[in-house]
């Protein structure tokens, strides 16, 4: 009988491996974490473009060129562009800025065409937005944070015509816009003096013959002041001073596309150490399509998305890409970072890429993932949303640790009826498990400062939050500060995360507690500019105060 016993046991466990081994998609476990909130059925454009202000309003955004849109400009204005291939004479609105506490909304005016175009908040708050598409290829537009504000615009403010390009905020405040539709180059904002436009043949080299897989680069600030990008499925580490590819990263295993059209998604996971003489900073990048994808789609074939993800420690000498396995498969996914360090895969398509009427099978659940976990147990399927959120979605972390989701246009137009997937006008909240009225015991109030406008670069601070808990252990406090980003076609720009060194916790009080905190040490590690700052304690986030780091 031992033998036979044995041969089963051994059979039993091969059979649990396989099945182990088969698609996560197939076979899963759901966490029933996270709620889902409506906040509007409509605010009468679709969110194609995102950015949270430090005023806790929301700047969005979609293209002119879709036809009148469900919201009409204020006291009968009108936007007049001779050359906009759809209505010369609109008078409804293109954007939006959308109130977070109020939950309402006002029609804001674009004068040119900002589809597929990029963005940045500069130091000082207000929003810079590059290109775009037809006559705004050249254009700048700025937006500052007040109850009145609109757009200005800022004809030929960029040297070459930027359509799906890709911003960075650098340590010295300006921004520099890197790639575009058959440009294979980069500039700054203000103007570089020396040079308008410099070419970066990095770009030409990934570029895939008539698919362009190197559109909207993933761009990150690493912590030495050299600009990490990855265009198709290759990356380097960029001097952008002088120039200079410093280092080529190894292609990611299996050679599979992951920037525009094939459209995973990619983030910076949360630096720590923060002035330590060397900082570790790794990149993470999920999602995508396979090759081929593209073309197939336009057959009519919708091939599966990728189920993988690839992390890198873009510090280390030896950067070598580790592959994970997701739960869901996902193309046109995106990844925000929240206050707590994890991340939130959201949105997306299970096969087909981006595109018109490209994309198929809506992920309707998010899925969280837990950097600081054992290779095996970092993902977590969270509960569903009931509104497909496809090409042209987007995402914002809120003040509240809430995320903000809207869009998806996946048409040349607006379509509402006669197509698998209409486009959405709406916008919803995905809260995660730690804002469940549980852990409220654990949840930290921050009550002083409400604000801090002028904090420096490696100086202590202090920060008074209110914890319920019986005893609050030093260890499980720790301080963060979230950059806001400008979120479009599943990439967050400029989104950072930092790791304050959290040197001392005192209790002062009735469940009162002065948690100090150091900031980063330069503006490599953190470009200058506004912050959401939270407090966790034991996973579970304050709500934020904004802060601006000088």
């Amino acid at each position: 009988m031992g033998a036979p016993s044995f041969m089963f046991s051994t059979l039993l466990l091969l059979l649990q491996l396989l099945f182990a081994s088969l698609p996560h998609h197939r076979t899963l476990t759901y966490a029933a974490d996270g709620s889902w909130q409506l906040l509007q059925k409509s605010i009468g454009i679709s969110a194609m473009h995102m950015q949270l202000l430090r005023n806790d309003r929301v700047i969005m955004f979609d293209r002119t060129d879709f036809g009148p849109s469900n919201l009409s400009l204020p006291n009968r204005k009108c936007r007049n562009d001779p050359t906009d291939t759809a209505l010369q004479v609109d008078c409804t609105a293109h954007s939006v800025e959308y109130d977070v506490f109020s939950n309402k909304f006002r029609a804001l005016t674009v004068q040119t065409d900002v589809w597929c175009s990029s963005g940045a908040i500069m130091p000082d708050g207000n929003l810079f937005q590059t290109g775009g598409f037809n006559d705004s290829e050249r254009r700048v537009r700025g937006f500052s944070p007040c109850r009145t504000c609109d757009w200005n615009e800022i004809p030929n403010g960029l040297t070459a015509k930027r359509w799906y390009a890709s911003t960075h905020i650098l340590p010295d405040g300006r921004q520099i816009i890197v790639g575009s539709r058959g440009q294979f180059n980069y500039e700054f904002i203000p103007k570089n003096i020396v040079a308008n436009k410099i070419n970066l043949p990095f770009l030409s080299e990934t570029n895939d013959k008539g698919i362009e897989n190197n559109l909207y680069p993933f761009v990150f600030l690493n912590v030495d002041g050299n600009l990490f990008i990855f265009a198709n499925n290759r990356a380097i580490l960029f001097d952008y001073v002088n120039n200079i590819v410093v280092k080529k990263y190894p292609m990611i295993p299996g050679g599979e596309p992951r920037s525009y059209p094939s459209t995973g998604s990619a983030v910076l996971l949360p630096l720590k150490n923060l002035i330590a003489a060397a900082i570790e900073a790794e990149v993470l990048e999920c999602g995508g399509a396979p090759k081929g994808s593209y073309i197939q789609s336009l057959k009519g074939t919708f091939l599966a998305a990728l189920d993988t993800c690839a992390r890198i420690k873009i510090t280390d000498p030896n950067s070598k890409w580790v592959m994970e396995t997701m739960p869901l498969a996902r193309v046109m996914g995106d990844m925000i970072l929240l206050p707590n360090g994890n991340v939130l895969l959201i949105n997306g398509a299970g096969s087909g890429t981006a595109g018109w009427e490209q994309g198929r099978d809506p992920v309707m659940s998010p899925v969280l993932y837990r950097p600081n976990n054992d290779i095996s147990s970092r993902f977590e399927v969270q509960n569903p949303t009931t509104i497909p959120r496809m090409y042209h979605s987007t995402v914002a972390l809120l003040r509240d640790g809430r995320v903000l989701v809207g869009g998806s246009n996946p048409h040349a137009f607006y379509n509402f009826t006669g197509v698998l997937f209409p486009t959405e006008l709406s916008l919803e909240a995905f809260s995660p498990a730690y804002l469940d009225a549980k852990f409220d015991n654990l949840r930290p109030t921050i009550i002083a400062p409400k604000s801090m406008s002028g904090i420096r670069y490696q100086k202590k601070y202090t920060i008074q939050v209110a914890i319920n808990s019986d005893k609050v252990d030093e260890s499980s406090v720790s301080v963060t500060m979230f950059a806001p980003a400008f979120n479009t076609h599943s990439f967050s720009m400029n989104q950072r995360l930092l790791v304050l060194r959290s040197d001392k916790v005192t209790a002062v009080g009735n469940s009162t507690y002065n948690v100090e905190a150091t900031t980063p040490r330069s503006g490599n590690v953190a470009p200058s500019g506004f912050y959401l700052l939270f407090v966790v304690h034991q996973g579970i986030p304050s709500q934020g105060i904004w802060v601006r780091l000088r």
